[in-house]
């Protein structure tokens, strides 16, 4: 049994060392109705500020934060339960950070806002097109607007870079690594407006793409290592 514990400990903290982001979103408390405390209040904040709760921030679990928890879960492609657990804390953009009480009233301001969006935007860029020509960095950051512009992708940029299986760097952790500079710089001119990709939903590498299904969609264009497609 003591074998058994120790070998659990020693995994425990490998996880932390290799992805510090995802103990950092467990660190948080789990919320469900019936909760109270500042978690509940950040979690308040956020879904306000996207404009999914509408009550007041008391920072209890209840009614109005049960409908609003499980419209976003709904909205951006996560398991509907109504719980706050690591996935949903993630999507709302609590990767990092320390939990519980930490949260200041600069950061909850700031919940939602444009220089939030670029952030999320710019380490999504720098862990997917990390090293490709800056146009093709832009166009990838396009692809991730014009998703969210679409009907058949959730409606923020949170829900579709969260989506389930949509970014392989959510899947290994190499999206909470520190954006390069051109990534925010890229992230912020697609925020303006260009897109070099043309429209494009998708984006691939053909030499590492294992999807039969991402071939059927029609590609547009191709920057650096990168196919664009519909």
């Amino acid at each position: 049994m003591a074998t058994r514990a120790l070998a659990a400990a020693i995994v425990a903290v490998l996880l932390v060392i290799t992805f510090p982001w995802n103990a950092q979103a467990q660190a948080r408390a789990t919320l469900r109705w019936g909760s109270r405390g500042n978690d509940v209040c950040v979690a308040q904040r956020r879904l306000k500020a996207w404009g999914y709760y509408t009550g007041a921030v008391d920072c209890i679990y209840g009614r109005q934060t049960y409908a609003a928890v499980t419209l976003f879960q709904k909205r951006n492609g996560l398991t509907v339960d109504g719980v706050v657990g690591p996935e949903t804390w993630a999507a709302l953009g609590y990767w990092g950070g320390a939990p519980g009480g930490a949260a200041t009233a600069q950061t909850t301001a700031a919940a939602g806002s444009r220089e939030g969006e670029r952030d999320l935007l710019a380490r999504v860029v720098s862990a997917e097109a990390r090293g490709e020509p800056y146009e093709g960095q832009v166009a990838v950051a396009a692809v991730i607007l014009n998703r969210v512009r679409d009907s058949r992708f959730p409606n923020t940029l949170a829900g579709v870079v969260y989506q389930a299986h949509a970014f392989e760097s959510v899947t290994n952790g190499t999206i909470y690594a520190p954006a390069t500079s051109s990534a925010i710089r890229a992230a912020q001119d697609a925020l303006n407006g260009w897109d070099p990709s043309g429209g494009a939903l998708f984006f691939w590498n053909p030499e590492k793409a294992s999807s039969g299904w991402i071939w059927t969609r029609p590609i547009i264009k191709r920057i650096g290592n990168h196919v664009f497609a519909k």
